[in-house]
């Protein structure tokens, strides 16, 4: 069975482009996101890569930690963050791991069944499925999942959209509609009646007995 919403994200220990991570304990006190991709040098991949090193300072300003997973060697790692640089315009300031062992894809279930995936020859398309994004919060536990196929770029706009719900519903009893966006109205959820509602939240849009919305709590 695959990962599902609240399971404490697997741990483990790669080395990286930064060096030696040990998953949980670099993950810290803060919040995550871990993403994979078939291999280096893909071009699709590389316009993700790209986008990630220009959001730096978004992520940054969230207390999240980007994480990269790959199947590929930490050098080749280290030469492609070089064409990467060279699309996005900056460096690509954040680590990426060797998943050369497939070690943390199949701990994440990113794959398809085993006998798709010869350790030798492995070309961009036996590994397609490695194209996942995990959100993870600071308790360790997986928050959302997205998972896109090989042809199909990744909407890193929505990414941080998805990571700010993430974080504005964590642990209080809100949520947010469809297309939410930061400042827009948020759903209370039922476990307040009307009265607990409005004292916690200030006045109520009730339009139905089951959605209420308040003023997005900045």
């Amino acid at each position: 069975m695959g990962l599902r919403i609240n399971d404490i994200a697997p741990d483990f220990t790669a080395d990286s482009t930064e060096g030696e991570i040990r998953f949980h304990e670099w993950l810290g006190d803060g919040y995550a996101i871990l993403f994979s991709h078939p291999r280096d040098f893909t071009p699709v991949c590389t316009t993700e890569f790209s986008a990630v090193a220009q959001l730096a300072g978004e992520f940054e300003a969230r207390n999240t930690k980007v994480l990269g997973v790959s199947v590929d060697s930490v050098a080749d790692h280290q030469k492609w963050k070089n064409d990467i640089a060279r699309v996005a315009g900056t460096p690509a300031n954040f680590a990426i791991i060797d998943d050369t062992s497939l070690a943390v894809a199949k701990a994440y279930d990113m794959l398809p069944a085993d006998h798709y995936l010869p350790q030798d020859g492995r070309t961009p398309q036996h590994s397609a499925t490695v194209r996942s994004v995990f959100i993870i919060g600071p308790d360790k536990k997986i928050r959302l999942t997205m998972t896109y196929p090989m042809s199909i770029g990744r909407n890193f706009a929505e990414i941080i959209r998805a990571l700010d719900a993430v974080i504005k519903t964590d642990g209080v009893p809100l949520a947010t509609p469809a297309n939410w966006v930061p400042g827009q109205d948020v759903i209370v959820a039922l476990a307040l009646d009307d009265k607990a509602a409005a004292e916690k939240y200030g006045p109520l849009d009730i339009r139905l007995p089951y959605l209420r919305f308040a003023k997005d709590p900045a």
